[in-house]
């Protein structure tokens, strides 16, 4: 008997590990239709004004140069990556600072009040930016914060707000009750709770929130465009009209500091992946 079972074992895990053709095509098909855009983006960044114009964006550049970076250099991105940096910062601490204990009073108090404020506040996923930006124009000019970076970090931190408390009290729901039994039985306060079991036990959801959040503040366009209007508050995403004229556009320019642009964001990502995918999967990072 043992030695048949001991036969089956190894066609059972053969069975396991066997090959996916169709999820590998379709895999492979994807990862096309991600790198291709890239790479012509890429490539057209490289390319002189003149051959960027009716050239194949799937053909490598004649002659390949880095003078549209240098262009992008000198024309202020250091300015704008700046200003978009304290935004994405000021919008980041602001939602980290606030959905952590939301979510937090969320998940522990299961009164009825909690639970219907927390599904009014749920509501604001459902709201559309556009469909509010006459009163909050209103409001910005009101608290005299008008063409100022808070005129964008505070309603790009409004709207980020409630994404960020969903996907937080997912991940605080994965906190076993024993826990916090334990250490209620040691006398801790929910204060302590939140610093010493909570924060650290919810890495993974936190860091999806930072990430999701410094994307809206990095991606910002309509908030930058109608709260600002002066040279100083500008961001990446506005600072692109100065490759747009009204006889035509810098192409290989536009497209160099749309690269430059999203490097950060990207080196962030790469850093903090994991905990992005364990707090999108409501694991808690564990």
């Amino acid at each position: 008997m043992s030695h048949r079972s001991n036969d089956r074992t190894p066609s059972r895990r053969h069975w396991t590990k066997r090959s996916n053709p169709i999820a590998g095509l379709a895999s492979f098909v994807w990862l096309l239709i991600v790198l291709i855009p890239l790479y012509a983006m890429i490539t057209t960044s490289l390319a002189g004004p003149e051959e960027a114009i009716g050239r194949n964006a799937l053909t490598p550049p004649k002659n390949p140069t880095l003078d549209n970076y240098g262009l992008v250099l000198d024309s202020g991105f250091s300015h704008y990556l700046w200003n978009t940096t304290l935004t994405a910062i000021g919008v980041v601490v602001i939602v980290v600072c606030l959905s952590v204990p939301l979510s937090y009073v969320a998940v522990r108090n299961r009164g009825f009040w909690a639970g219907g404020a927390f599904r009014l506040f749920l509501l604001g996923v459902a709201i559309p930016a556009q469909a509010v930006v006459v009163p909050l124009f209103l409001l910005i000019t009101k608290l005299d914060i008008y063409d100022s970076l808070w005129a964008i970090i505070l309603p790009t931190a409004a709207f980020a707000m409630p994404v960020s408390v969903l996907v937080l009290t997912g991940t605080l729901r994965d906190i076993s009750e024993e826990s916090y039994e334990a250490m209620a039985l040691d006398g801790a306060s929910p204060t302590r709770m939140l610093f010493q079991l909570v924060i650290p036990l919810a890495k993974g959801g936190i860091s999806t929130v930072i990430i999701y959040s410094a994307l809206q503040a990095w991606n910002n366009f309509l908030f930058a465009l109608i709260f600002t209007q002066s040279e100083e508050p500008r961001v990446l995403t506005l600072g692109l009209y100065n490759y747009v004229s009204q006889f035509g556009v810098n192409i290989p320019a536009l497209l160099a500091s749309v690269v430059l642009s999203g490097v950060p964001i990207f080196v962030v990502y790469l850093v903090a992946r994991r905990a992005l995918v364990s707090g999108l999967m409501g694991v808690g990072g564990k």
